[in-house]
């Protein structure tokens, strides 16, 4: 059986192929190389991507200390914001509106109160109106400095399940002072000295009427 050959092209044929050959660009011995063993995508890291069975992941349990029921609350006080500010230090801590001299003065016992006002017996419901007329009047009559006797209070032998400050007139009647009507009327507040009563008083220094 004899063999075929393939077809030997025209000149025609052959013209137009040396002319499309002509145009293309001849691979490079790198590229091929590369197009035989990775593209430039394969080469890249991939990202792992979780399975879609794989469980979700659960935040860790909040721990809480243990306890007991009846327990005492136990404090760290060295972090000191679980303290809040003893009546002296909110005393201490307020700003000086004042003349300095006169103040020192005051604190020194220097200054006389012109007028004084004993809480001594009262009770809150009591104690809160009379405040009011006291220091209203004298500054209606253009005093400057006043006392307000509240004592220290009582020592208690058992304080409750809720704790409650010694000397209830001696923490109410700052807040008092500083309240409508009168913190309009109250320039400074603070401790009496020894000879007008001590911690058991306050000096209630006012502002000038007119």
């Amino acid at each position: 059986m004899s063999k075929k050959h393939p077809p030997r092209l025209s000149e025609d044929d052959l013209a137009i192929w040396r002319r499309v050959a002509g145009t293309a660009n001849p691979i490079k011995p790198e590229a091929r190389a590369l197009s035989t063993e990775q593209t430039p995508l394969q080469t890249q890291s991939t990202i792992e991507m979780p399975s879609r069975d794989a469980p979700p992941r659960t935040p860790d349990p909040l721990r809480i200390a243990p306890f007991s029921l009846g327990e005492a609350v136990r404090y760290d006080h060295s972090k000191g914001h679980d303290i809040l500010p003893t009546l002296e230090a909110r005393l201490a801590a307020q700003p000086l509106r004042m003349d300095r001299k006169t103040f020192q003065r005051m604190k020194r016992g220097k200054l006389s109160p012109e007028r004084t006002l004993d809480l001594h017996g009262m009770t809150l419901a009591q104690a809160h109106p009379a405040l009011i007329r006291f220091i209203l009047r004298a500054h209606g009559e253009r005093l400057r400095l006043v006392a307000v006797v509240t004592g220290k209070g009582k020592l208690r032998d058992d304080d409750g399940p809720i704790p409650t400050p010694r000397g209830v007139l001696r923490h109410h009647v700052p807040g008092w002072l500083q309240a409508p009507p009168l913190g309009g009327v109250v320039l400074q507040l603070t401790d009496a000295h020894q000879s007008h009563g001590g911690g058991g008083a306050y000096y209630v220094y006012l502002r000038r009427n007119g």
